[in-house]
């Protein structure tokens, strides 16, 4: 639990969220990276992330996140998107 206190003492944007539950997943291939969206239960904005490996589907598990929020542009509009820098099942 240390290094995870130290871990946001030093990035104050990060934003640690234990327990969320997630109620939609989806992985798609860019390039050698996998990029995966989740949905939490109670939030409308979209967590993203990318892995260099397929993963199981975490639709339905409880996950432990940290992460900071973002803007993502697509066709010429805005959208807040979370970028995911850690993701744990719980």
């Amino acid at each position: 639990m240390a290094t995870l206190k130290n871990f946001l003492a030093h990035n104050e944007q990060l934003i640690y969220s234990p327990m969320k539950k997630v109620e939609s997943h989806v992985q798609r291939q860019v390039g050698n990276w996998f990029h995966n969206t989740i949905l939490i239960k109670g939030s409308d904005v979209p967590f993203k992330y990318k892995r260099q490996k397929k993963y199981k589907s975490l639709k339905g598990a409880r996950v432990d996140l940290i992460y900071y929020p973002s803007e993502e542009i697509v066709a010429n509009m805005k959208f807040e998107i979370m970028k995911v820098v850690k993701i744990n099942l719980s």
